[in-house]
């Protein structure tokens, strides 16, 4: 089948919007619907020069999005004096597998000539998922820990590092199941920080000093077209899944959008649209709810509604094995 755009073999059909695209036009579509997503969030500030650059700390797994979303940002902005950005990986203890991610996030911070740092659980925490998934002191599944230590890690260095604005590379199939799951489990006030967190523009949101706020530049594109692009670009992704991945909730939540999508192609982009919409109004509503009751962790002093925060609480369960 031909391209709507040119009279080369189409490479790519997307049952939501009917296009049929080439190669080229493909990746010029990919790459159009991230800047419009930059543009429309409004990450570069109205006052940014080069005098005071804006600072972006990319979160670099080496994983399809977060290398398509550091290429594209490189491409568009590698030259741009009023940003700086730098490449943030963690490596969580998993033999094998992110060792070699860890490999394809040294070659493109190469080839970009782009600042790369690496933390790891082990130096900071010392722990490591590998002996965290055999050991399981809490009965969790492997994610439920991870998750926790990867963003106090990510938020911890992206402040260190003086970052304006902390991207990750979350897609628009990423986005979808967290608002799905966000909506069954009726946690509204979730939503509402959801919102001010990582969503929206930044015109819109309400952020706190303590926290770098994270954007989402590649929120509108399904995943299957982010590792199309990482593909033909020929970028050096590590296309695999953790050995530990075993969010089941997330699973199902997964399964279901598919057939959806299969079913009633746009779906998740109608989630997603509409889940912004509401998730302002629930910022709006619930904005500064809780923020009094805030404490310094007496570890580490990580802002906690209790006296020691979760990733605290985490490390010494593990440790206590």
């Amino acid at each position: 089948m031909e391209c709507d755009k040119c009279d080369r073999e189409a490479v790519m059909n997307a049952a939501y919007s009917g296009a049929h695209l080439c190669e080229v036009h493909f990746c010029r579509s990919v790459e159009k619907r991230t800047r419009r997503r930059i543009r429309s969030d409004a990450l570069i500030p109205k006052d940014a020069t080069p005098d005071e650059p804006e600072c972006w700390v990319i979160g670099l797994s080496g994983g399809k999005d977060s290398v398509v979303l550091t290429h594209i940002l490189d491409e568009t902005f590698g030259k741009d004096p009023r940003i700086e950005m730098l490449a943030l990986t963690i490596h969580e203890g998993i033999e094998g597998y992110r060792d070699k991610s860890v490999e394809a996030c040294v070659e493109l911070a190469d080839d970009l000539d782009m600042r790369h740092e690496l933390v790891s659980y082990d130096e900071e925490f010392g722990v490591r998922m590998d002996d965290v998934a055999e050991s399981d002191p809490l009965n969790m599944a492997p994610c439920a820990y991870c998750g926790v230590f990867r963003r106090d890690l990510l938020e911890r260095y992206a402040e260190e590092f003086g970052a304006d604005k902390l991207l990750t590379g979350h897609n628009l199939d990423d986005e979808a199941q967290t608002a799905l799951m966000n909506f069954l489990e009726g946690d509204v006030k979730q939503v509402a920080k959801h919102f001010d967190a990582s969503l929206g523009s930044f015109e819109d949101r309400h952020t706190q000093n303590e926290f770098v706020p994270r954007a989402k530049p590649l929120r509108d594109i399904p995943e299957k077209e982010v590792a199309l692009y990482a593909h033909l670009k020929d970028l050096p992704a590590h296309i695999t899944e953790c050995p530990h991945a075993s969010e089941a909730y997330r699973g199902e939540i997964q399964q279901l959008l598919w057939d959806l999508e299969e079913n009633h192609p746009g779906t998740r982009h109608s989630i997603v649209a509409g889940y912004e919409e509401l998730a302002k109004l629930a910022a709006d509503e619930y904005r500064g709810a809780g923020e009094a009751d805030l404490n310094d962790c007496e570890n580490c002093g990580a802002k906690t509604s209790g006296t020691r925060c979760r990733k605290c609480k985490l490390v010494d369960a593990i440790t206590a094995v």
